[in-house]
């Protein structure tokens, strides 16, 4: 289930879209349109991960962020509707296992864990396995923030989503950047429709350099950001990262909770892992 072996599969057609600097790609993974291309293992080497096959949380990776944001981001700056505690979660037969529950009417408890001041990396394959819960409401994700984030703020220090999903919109996913030049908006983004992705385990990775940003599924990119200007509105990406695992319910971008939703919902994560 946890092996290390990569191989690296790259989409074989290329749509253009709008960026910031109408510089960056948009690949769109349609079955049986894949190459395989031939790399070199030994080019990457695993430098970190977490395996999450401990009984409880290594804390020497990860932090708690509790509560709900206030006062400076009340909702998390989504008006999001979880308060975030430390027990929100447990590991359990090698995976992480963050829970959402319902406590009353639009009242609910998540987890949301990050990796800042421990574990931040700058430039390779990043990937994390895992699988994410369906029902209108959910939004997990697995991201990154600049390090530099207390002295320049967001959208400034800079976002990588590197799989995002909301359970409004099932059978697909979002991987986007967020750079001072969006103004914050989601513009840098690709929606991959991947059918009845909440049914298993997929692996979600990024592959980072100091020209671009390329996304895959599974292994298929989807998505590529490189823009043709690089400077700090548009490439806030030349400095370490900290991840953020985080499973968020309502919220501008999650939307409203299905009434016929049953609690707890369950965003599971098998690893994360750094190449360099």
């Amino acid at each position: 289930m946890k092996n290390l072996f990569l191989v690296f599969i790259a989409g074989s057609f290329l749509t253009n879209c709008q960026s910031e600097t109408a510089a960056q790609e948009n690949i769109q993974a349609t079955p049986g349109t894949t190459t395989i291309v031939t790399t070199v293992q030994s080019e990457l080497e695993l430098v970190w991960s977490d395996e999450f096959d401990a009984t409880t949380l290594n804390l020497d990776n990860w932090t708690y962020e509790l509560g709900d944001g206030c006062p400076n981001l009340c909702g998390w700056g989504n008006s999001e509707l979880q308060e975030y505690t430390d027990n929100n979660h447990r590991l359990e037969e090698g995976m992480l296992i963050i829970s959402a529950e319902k406590i009353s009417s639009n009242n609910y408890t998540s987890t949301r864990i990050v990796t800042k001041g421990k574990q931040e990396f700058q430039y390779g394959r990043i990937e994390a396995r895992v699988k994410v819960p369906s029902g209108a409401g959910m939004w997990p994700a697995f991201w990154a923030l600049g390090n530099d984030i207390e002295t320049n703020s967001w959208p400034n220090c800079g976002e990588i989503d590197i799989i995002e999903y909301v359970g409004k919109n099932p059978g697909q996913i979002f991987t986007s950047v967020h750079t001072a030049s969006s103004f914050g908006n989601t513009v840098n983004t690709q929606i991959t429709p991947t059918p009845n992705v909440e049914d298993d385990f997929h692996v979600y990775s990024i592959e980072w350099n100091k020209d671009f940003i390329e996304f895959f599924f599974d292994d298929s990119r989807v998505y590529r950001y490189a823009p043709q200007i690089q400077n700090n509105e548009t490439w806030p990406f030349n400095k370490p990262f900290f991840f953020i695992l985080n499973l968020a319910v309502g919220g501008n971008f999650g939307g409203p909770v299905a009434n016929n939703i049953e609690f707890p919902r369950e965003f599971i994560i098998d690893y994360v892992r750094v190449y360099q």
